[in-house]
């Protein structure tokens, strides 16, 4: 594929990221799909856009794959009489019609019994398709002609051997019982490499996708950093008081807000832009969805529990949260629980609706009930009984549970003015006022935890269902 040369460098995005140029992205294309040895090939015009050596050196590999056995089959754009003497057999079609079928030797014998001989030093694929092109003004002499070679193809020894041979073969489509065994054993695989070779290559190949764009990387944590900073501009050095019970509060939960709809757009965006690959290179077998789904997350999972934990670490002292350290490090445990179920619900809308603008369209609001049922904007024993099985699917609602128990738990001590009628004097009456339990966090934590693995295997699922839809 002469690709020695560009072996290091980068592939690249179009309109995003400059890389390699247009023949060697279409030769690049083309060795990925012959990676997995396939005993059929179609080609879609592969010499489309690549001069004549580069067209002629992929020819050459789909006549080797031929001679070892495999049925190429291959469209050509404008062939050179070099490349259109390496096909074994050629198909002509007009108006819908075969015009002709059989060796290139067989077409010129053809022609010429029909009075139209290939003139001497003329490209015959050239000829050919002028011979069956639709001119304009000329539309009804040239479908007569076009009719004319069709007709006497169908009548010619090689049109009936075609519709004898087709025949012949469909009878002979059907699958024997042999033909499903394999050294006495029944074949139930059509990948190529084993499970443990698949996820090894394809977690260092998600890996390497994920430090070649250094960039995405870099403007997600300084959009980690920045958001942080504006939240603590506003919510800096809260006292134990009314008004910092209720900044506190609003904090929290702006925790929660930012972690998710961060996450989740994050992931949509990354997701539904590999999907279309993945379809086709699963497609090919050459990897299995549940070994593409868990290298991702697995490779993606460092900078995923990185960004939650610095956003917690830059907020949490400046802000003026629980001082005491088992508190910090419970409250980035929930922060990172809270990012990771909401990345596992950007897969899942990710892999549902299959491409970005759809994904951007149905994200947010499917979010907005979660977030509503969080106890911020609605008192979770005010929430519709109708409505409250949807409520036990929220993370909002878990979440802001353990972190305001995490932060009001047995805190005493809050300055209530002397002319203040209402005022909480602690932590307790903090908590009891928004209906929650103190109780209640570990079972938050396993909560928040088992949204976890029911949005990711709802997600793996939902990948799993359009990669069969797919085959």
């Amino acid at each position: 594929m002469a690709l020695r040369k560009c072996e290091h460098s980068i592939i690249g995005i179009p309109g995003r990221l400059k890389g390699i140029s247009g023949g060697e992205m279409k030769r690049l294309s083309f060795a990925a799909e012959v990676l997995t040895n396939p005993p059929l090939l179609f080609c879609d015009e592969p010499t489309s856009g690549l001069d004549s050596f580069m067209a002629l050196n992929v020819v050459q590999v789909l006549r080797a794959m031929a001679q070892t056995g495999k049925t190429v089959v291959c469209t050509v754009h404008q062939p050179s009489s070099e490349l259109y003497a390496m096909f074994d057999k050629l198909l002509l079609m007009a108006e819908g019609r075969v015009a002709f079928l059989g060796t290139p030797e067989e077409a010129h014998e053809f022609f010429a019994s029909l009075g139209a001989p290939c003139p001497r030093n003329y490209n015959p694929a050239d000829y050919f398709i002028h011979l069956l092109a639709v001119i304009p003004g000329k539309e009804e002499s040239c479908k007569q002609a076009i009719a004319m070679i069709c007709d006497s193809f169908e009548r010619s020894d090689l049109g009936v051997k075609m519709v004898v041979d087709s025949a012949t073969m469909t009878a002979d489509s059907e699958c024997s019982e042999s033909d499903i065994w394999i050294n006495g054993r029944k074949r139930n695989s059509r990948y190529k490499a084993s499970w443990f070779a698949q996820f090894k290559a394809l977690l260092w190949r998600s890996w390497l996708s994920i430090l070649k764009e250094p960039l995405l990387i870099k403007v997600r944590l300084l959009q980690t950093i920045m958001i942080a900073l504006v939240l603590v501009a506003i919510y800096y050095g809260q006292e134990l008081n009314q008004e910092g019970v209720m900044n506190i509060n609003g904090v929290l939960f702006m925790f929660l807000t930012n972690m998710t709809f961060q996450n989740i757009f994050a992931v949509t965006h990354v997701f539904c832009s590999e999907l279309p690959v993945f379809l086709r290179e699963h497609g090919n077998g050459m990897y299995r969805t549940d070994v593409y789904f868990l290298t991702k997350t697995m490779a993606e999972m460092p900078i995923f529990i990185f960004i939650p934990i610095l956003f917690t670490c830059v907020c949490y002292y400046l802000i003026g949260l629980n001082p005491e350290w088992n508190r910090f490090l419970t409250s980035c445990g929930i922060v990172t629980l809270i990012a990771n179920i909401s990345i596992s619900f950007g897969y899942l809308v990710s892999c549902l609706s299959g491409s970005i603008s759809m994904a951007m369209s149905i994200g947010p609001p499917l979010i907005i009930p979660f977030m509503l049922f969080g106890g911020f904007f609605l008192n979770i024993n005010s929430i519709p009984v109708y409505l409250e099985w949807l409520s036990y699917l929220s993370w909002f609602k878990y979440g802001n549970e353990a972190l305001l128990v995490n932060q009001w738990r047995n805190v005493t001590g809050i300055y209530c003015p002397v002319n203040s009628t209402v005022c909480p004097p602690n932590g307790h009456v903090v908590l009891e006022t928004l209906s929650f339990s103190e109780e209640n966090l570990p079972l938050d934590i396993i909560s928040l935890f088992s949204l976890l693995v029911i949005f990711r295997l709802a997600a793996f699922l939902a990948l799993l269902w359009r990669s069969s839809k797919q085959a």
